[in-house]
């Protein structure tokens, strides 16, 4: 209300020699405007107070959104959320997800990177789980990188997963899982992914192994060199495609519940899980 009360409008001032031109008619001593100008004045002030509706809106969203990456920032991405925690998220998700209900889905917005805040997901939790439990086992930084910028009705889905084996590997961003998926829209929110390969790269070894490689003190062989190439540049790949004719691959059906510039929130059809994105720089794979 403050806001709204905040907002000043007001109508060009009318100087007497105007009035007389304009036709004010005198009544029982009060000035009568003409109907033309008193319908501008009304114009005026309904077009500041719509204006007035519009930002308050926005910034209430951005509080509601705020209110939302509260509530998830102390749950470790969701793995250590008590029920109480996922029934406040719930319900502040759901809030959000109310102020672009019915918009169909701007895959001009949803294209490019996005990082993981929050999942209840269980093949996403089950990875969070692993690493609490193995300190040889680290999870990074997950992502989904979606690439349908010039696309209408459909794209190409990575969901990226940095991790590490500290023992071996750079921490946190040792090796790079992804699995790469088509998806198709299948209604105004609705994508349908169907997963095509899932492939490991931009492996990165830690100091100490490579200089059980190729160690610094020493002149590096040309074999060592090339080891240590192949390791930089290994990338595996599995496809996960239907081998048979008239056999659908493996895929899944994905509500995008909410989407802005700098949030993305979306629900896995069937009980899979929420997930709760924000905007991230371009990844490069």
């Amino acid at each position: 209300m403050d806001r709204i009360a905040s907002a000043t409008f007001s109508c060009p001032p009318i100087s007497m020699s105007r009035v007389y031109r304009n036709r004010i008619s005198h009544f029982g001593g009060f000035n009568i405007i003409s109907k033309k100008k008193r319908s501008s004045c009304r114009v005026a002030v309904a077009s500041g107070q719509t204006t007035a509706r519009v930002v308050d809106t926005e910034l209430d969203l951005e509080y509601k959104k705020h209110d939302l990456l509260r509530a998830v920032q102390d749950t470790q991405r969701g793995l250590t959320a008590t029920s109480d925690q996922r029934s406040i998220i719930e319900e502040a998700l759901v809030t959000v997800e109310g102020y672009n209900g019915g918009e169909a889905t701007d895959l001009v917005k949803l294209d490019g990177t996005w990082r993981l805040q929050y999942t209840s997901a269980p093949d996403v939790v089950v990875l969070f789980e692993a690493a609490s439990r193995f300190p040889f086992f680290q999870v990074g930084q997950i992502y989904q990188k979606f690439e349908c910028k010039d696309q209408s009705d459909g794209g190409i889905i990575r969901n990226v997963v940095q991790w590490s084996l500290p023992s071996l590997l750079e921490d946190q961003e040792g090796a790079t899982l992804v699995v790469t998926a088509k998806f198709d829209k299948v209604s105004s929110r609705n994508i349908y992914l169907q997963f095509e390969e899932i492939s490991v790269r931009n492996i990165n070894i830690n100091e100490q192994l490579q200089g059980l490689i190729a160690p610094a003190i020493l002149p590096r062989s040309f074999l060592s060199l090339q080891i240590l190439q192949f390791i930089r540049t290994f990338k595996a790949q599995i496809p996960v495609t239907a081998t048979s004719p008239g056999r659908r691959s493996v895929g899944g059906l994905y509500y995008l519940s909410y989407l802005d510039n700098n949030m993305l929130l979306g629900r896995s059809v069937g009980g899979g899980g929420v997930f709760v994105f924000t905007k991230s720089q371009p990844l490069e794979l």
